[in-house]
Order: structure tokens, then sequence, then C-alpha cells
């Protein structure tokens, strides 16, 4: 059997699941071959918070449409808790155990018998505590890991299934975008949320704009980092920046880099 076949037999093993959706490629891909393998005994659950954006929530419920699987929302307050907040190197770990001990609670209500997340081969190359969290968790299961599914192979599949977000660019929660050590608030976030809607109208592919307090640090495909220097665009992205409440504004030369704070924890504390 291929890829796609193993993974809607493993499906089909757990007779009944929910989905930890956000619209993006993984769990696109998760939540369509659990539809294929299971129909209506699988559910898609996305979680709603100000670390999401509206325009992914919106994205997410199209998709969920699109696949044929049953969706719901929830929301999550996120800042309630401030060993999240605090946003130290463990931001991500407490993050996750927060929102998945409320959806194995969903699960165990709903009589649903797992709960399936995206997390896929690609990932165990990067710092990622939230993956811990997980083995914390009875019920929640990891599909891609368990096949060793890379992302590129799931990035074919969505396009076999002619999913829309075959070719969607990776994301991350806002948060991501806070250097670490700088709290977590609904201003920054706010202020992260805009200006990369700011940056999206001129350019695509993969932006990032890191907050670091007063500083603004600009990440865009490798390609387009010159294009943030020529005029009128490099005048209005300045203007616009410091409208937001930022004093300084800097463009990331390498351009995009996945997970580029991390390159402080070696020498930091946090």
């Amino acid at each position: 059997m291929n890829k796609q076949q193993q993974l809607i037999e493993l499906l089909k093993s757990y007779q009944s699941v929910a989905v930890a959706f956000s619209g993006g490629v993984d769990s696109s891909v998760l939540a369509k071959a659990t539809q294929i393998a299971l129909g209506d005994k699988a559910i898609a659950i996305t979680a709603v918070s100000e670390l999401i954006t509206t325009n992914e929530i919106s994205d997410a419920k199209k998709v969920a449409k699109l696949i044929g699987i049953k969706h719901e929302l929830f929301t999550v307050d996120d800042l309630a808790d401030k060993k999240f907040t605090c946003n130290d190197k463990m931001r991500c770990y407490h993050c996750h155990i927060n929102r998945f001990k409320l959806l194995e609670d969903f699960c165990q209500k709903n009589n649903y018998n797992y709960l399936l997340e995206g997390s896929n081969e690609d990932d165990k190359g990067d710092y990622r505590p939230g993956m811990l969290a997980l083995k914390e968790f009875k019920l929640t299961k990891s599909p891609f890991l368990e096949l060793h599914i890379t992302k590129d192979e799931i990035r074919q599949m969505a396009k076999d299934w002619n999913l829309p977000v075959w070719n969607k660019p990776s994301s991350a929660c806002l948060a991501s975008r806070l250097i670490y050590g700088l709290e977590v608030t609904p201003e920054r976030l706010n202020q992260v949320a805009k200006a990369e809607d700011i940056l999206h109208k001129y350019l695509q592919g993969q932006i990032r704009v890191r907050h670091h307090g007063d500083l603004a640090r600009i990440e865009v495909e490798a390609n387009d980092v010159s294009k943030l220097f020529t005029n009128p665009l490099r005048d209005l992205i300045h203007k616009e920046f410091q409208k937001l409440g930022f004093k300084f504004i800097t463009v990331d030369l390498i351009g995009y880099q996945k997970g580029s704070n991390n390159v402080i924890l070696d020498n930091n504390p946090f």
C-alpha cells in the first residue's frame, strides 16, 4: 500500500475521531482522509482565540465545508494562562496542554474514541515543545508521525484530493512572532496581525513580522527582500508600521526562516 492508503486504513481502525483542525495543509489532509475513512464518525474542531486571525477562521470553515466533514468551533482563552503569556521557551507546551485538555474533554463528552493532530515527520527537526505536551494525552494520536509521512507527501495528497490548500504556506500562531521574553498581550498580537495584513497586500508567499517590542523585524521570501527597499513600498510600510506603534522597522536580509526566533535559545535563559 502507498502512504495514502496506509493512512486511510489506520484511520479506519480508530472507528470515531475528532480532528484538531486549523485549515492548513496538514490538518486539511488529515480531515479529508478521516472523512474518507470514517464519514459521519469524524468531526473537525477549530479553536478560536486571539492567537488566530479572523481570516484563518474563515478559511477553516470554507475548507471543512469543501471536504464535507462536520465542523465545530470552540473558544479558548489562551491569554488567561500566565505560564503562556510570559512567553518563555515553553510557551507552546503550555498552550498545547491547555488546548488538548479541552479537545480531549470534547471527545469524551461526545463519544469520539480519539483526537487526531497533524504533526508530521518534518516537524521532528524543529524546536517544538508543543510536541512534548502531546505525549501527556492518552486519546491524542498523530497519524502522520506514526506512518512517517513528510510535508511533501502531505502536499501531494492534498493535490491528489484537489484541496485548494495543497500549496498554502505553512503558518503558526501569532504568539510565535513575539521574541521570547516579551509578554503576549492582545495589543501585540493585534500589531502583528495588522502589520502582516499590510505586507500581504503587496507580497506573496511566506511573510512574518517578528515583534521585538519597539522594533518590527520583517521576514519575506528571499527573492522579495529587495522589493522592500524600493519606493513607494518602503515609505508606505514605514509609515503604516509606525501607525501601529513600532518605532523601528527593519528587514531581515536573509528572508523568511522557519522558527527564526528560536536562534536565541542556545544562549538565553528564557
